[in-house]
């Protein structure tokens, strides 16, 4: 479960706030005089948040292209993967 901590943890508890936010891979929200302010993250965490993101996206624009009718049969892309890395002469 997310951690909700004063402005003032991130200055006095920071070790406390990182140790959290490794070993649960959750978030910690900050406030400033009681809203809403940061969100803080440990680096492993955001990097697969932007690797979660960039994957959306990228089935996004591949549904996209189909409703667009901008696609192949998968037996004429899977030819070319195998020609362009010569797994067709094995």
């Amino acid at each position: 479960m997310a951690s909700i901590r004063p402005s003032s943890d991130l200055r006095n508890k920071y070790n406390e706030i990182s140790d959290y936010c490794h070993k649960y891979n959750e978030p910690v929200f900050i406030t400033k005089n009681g809203t809403g302010d940061l969100v803080v993250l440990s680096n492993a965490e955001f990097e697969r948040l932007c690797g979660v993101h960039d994957l959306h996206k990228l089935l996004d624009e591949g549904v996209f292209a189909v409703k667009q009718g901008a696609h192949r049969p998968a037996e004429e892309v899977f030819s070319d993967i195998e020609r362009k890395f010569g797994f067709d002469a094995v």
